[in-house]
């Protein structure tokens, strides 16, 4: 599973989720993309079971590059609590995403295996996202998909 190293703080708040991906939000290494249309929370399992799904598709051809990262600790407090005594303990990792950030990116596959590799990743994930391919005549993205 990914998780960082070593962190500044051990538990952090939860934050808020408003507005668009201002960054990462370009296919910058591959040729084609997943793309998240509504905010969530990701985590590290999720990552991992997509770029699985992704790679067994592709059958270990081509270039997958993985765009998210959990770097955001989720504390749990144990079941049947009582209320105060603190903060919980961190329990598990996840990437926070924005509308428009591009999750996954593939290159070195046609682009029919690429869609359908793309599809079942986004099976895993529980945001709804969208396929997009690199445009590279004119440096910009077209939507060709989901």
């Amino acid at each position: 599973m990914l998780m960082p190293k070593r962190v500044k703080r051990r538990r952090v708040f939860r934050g808020r989720m408003k507005g668009k991906a201002t960054r990462g939000n370009t296919i910058s290494h591959g040729e084609y993309g997943l793309v998240a249309l509504e905010p969530c929370w990701v985590t590290s399992q999720q990552i991992e079971a997509a770029r699985v799904a992704l790679t067994r598709h592709i059958k270990r051809g081509g270039q997958v590059w993985i765009k998210i990262f959990p770097d955001k600790p989720v504390t749990e407090k144990p079941a049947e609590t009582r209320m105060g005594s603190g903060k919980g303990s961190p329990e598990y990792w996840v990437a926070v995403v924005k509308p428009g950030r591009v999750l996954f990116e593939i290159a070195g596959v046609d682009q029919e295996i690429a869609f359908e590799a793309l599809r079942l990743a986004m099976h895993k994930l529980p945001l709804k996202c969208k396929v997009i391919k690199k445009e590279t005549e004119k440096g910009g993205e077209t939507d060709e998909g989901k």
